[in-house]
């Protein structure tokens, strides 16, 4: 059980607190809800630039990353299509050296012309290496074009193609950090071992008198149904021929996430799973396979993937995914199944609360999310599914017709 409490400073930011009892260590969390779904479609990559740009100083502190070094400290941040994380940890004494350097970036970044070329060379090349010179890298752009046709999520973090971050203009760059870096866009997630008077007096002293905007609202597009099965074969140089077949499911907030989260570690949940049981281990069809989920706020993506043996026919491999799919409403996964995989969400859970950085990060999704109290009540969700559900859902998502295939031909 992790206690924690939220308030709301007078500029909008709302301030998410948890007294840690037993680390030394304090973790200073903000969350901004910004991602690739509120970019321009014709200037995507932004918000990942941000990740990039927001350690290049600001007009009054030039150097971000010494400072947080001085202080015995680390720090990174990290894009999805969703939202933007920077975190920062370090010895609870020196807590206000992280909330003083976080709260001067919130809207005092320096975007000169010099800082903004320099990062932008750096997520060109990122993109290069990455996406387009990597093998297999342009996997999710080409999933995700394929599988969307008017929502954002049809881009990946890194942008649709490294052209819109090299013709970006300095104002469009400040047009996208005035809008979105605002404190009422923000989410301050403390935890540490300091009562709560004391943190809500230092969230209050260091962000409460910066002034905020109207916080954006985006209006997005809906994705309409998929209706009939959607394919793309490519030729690359990449070691073996690989599938990759996407179902669209429902957001991150509703039950069928977790449904669905069951299901893809009934299917690959390591070497016990379904998928390398049957078609690595007893079938020798494929070198490695997997099934995960994206787990967007919006409708994300159930994905099914598989590396084929050079032995292997792509048709062969892909009859044998199907197979296995629709195997979870003819063979429902057994109790000593689900309890396997239900215990070992609970485990994860209650390893993850050992460490005061993912407290600080949960506290600031959940609450994006709009359900902070999932912090504590996710393992009963996941808890209280039943077979039954597992293959309802099975039998519902795994839809030829609702199916996006990725085909990669090696040559």
């Amino acid at each position: 059980m992790i206690e924690y409490k939220k308030l709301t400073l007078d500029n909008g930011m709302t301030v998410m607190l948890h007294r840690d009892r037993v680390s030394e260590m304090a973790a200073v969390n903000v969350l901004y809800r910004v991602g690739a779904r509120n970019e321009n479609p014709l200037r995507t990559g932004f918000a990942h630039l941000f990740e990039h740009l927001m350690f290049r100083g600001t007009r009054r502190v030039p150097d971000f990353d010494s400072p947080v070094q001085l202080a015995c400290g680390e720090n990174n941040a990290f894009t999805t299509n969703d939202y933007t994380d920077f975190y920062i940890a370090l010895p609870k004494d020196n807590i206000e050296t992280a909330l003083w350097l976080e709260a001067d970036r919130v809207n005092g970044l320096n975007i000169n012309f010099k800082s903004l070329e320099a990062e932008k060379k750096v997520v060109i090349e990122e993109f290069n290496q990455c996406y387009l010179n990597q093998p297999y890298g342009d996997q999710w752009m080409l999933l995700r074009d394929m599988a969307y046709k008017v929502h954002p999520y049809r881009w990946a973090t890194i942008g649709a193609t490294p052209d819109h971050i090299r013709d970006a203009t300095a104002p469009e760059v400040k047009a996208f950090y005035k809008r979105y870096y605002q404190p009422c866009n923000a989410i301050l997630s403390l935890a540490a071992g300091l009562d709560y008077d004391r943190m809500a007096r230092l969230a209050e002293k260091w962000f409460g008198g910066i002034p905020s905007a109207p916080r954006a609202e985006d209006v997005l597009p809906a994705e309409p149904a998929q209706n009939e099965a959607r394919r793309v074969e490519v030729e690359r140089r990449v070691p073996s021929n690989a599938i990759t077949i996407a179902f669209r499911m429902g957001p991150r907030a509703g039950r069928q996430f977790y449904i669905c989260d069951l299901a893809s570690d009934i299917l690959a949940g390591g070497n016990s799973g379904r998928l390398y049981q049957r078609l690595v281990k007893d079938k020798r069809l494929f070198s490695s396979v997997n099934a995960y989920m994206t787990g967007e706020l919006d409708p994300g993506l159930f994905v099914v993937t598989g590396h084929l043996l050079p032995e292997t026919a792509v048709e062969q491999g892909e009859r044998a995914l199907w197979s296995e799919l629709e195997a979870l409403n003819s063979e429902p996964p057994s109790d000593y199944d689900m309890e396997k995989v239900k215990n070992k969400f609970e485990a994860n859970t209650i390893f993850g609360e050992l460490n005061v950085m993912n407290k600080a990060m949960n506290m600031g999704f959940y609450e994006m999310l709009g359900k902070a109290e999932l912090i504590n009540t996710e393992v009963d969700i996941y808890r209280s599914i039943t077979r039954e559900e597992v293959v309802a859902t099975a039998r519902e998502l795994f839809d030829p017709r609702s199916s996006s295939t990725l085909i990669y031909h090696a040559i």
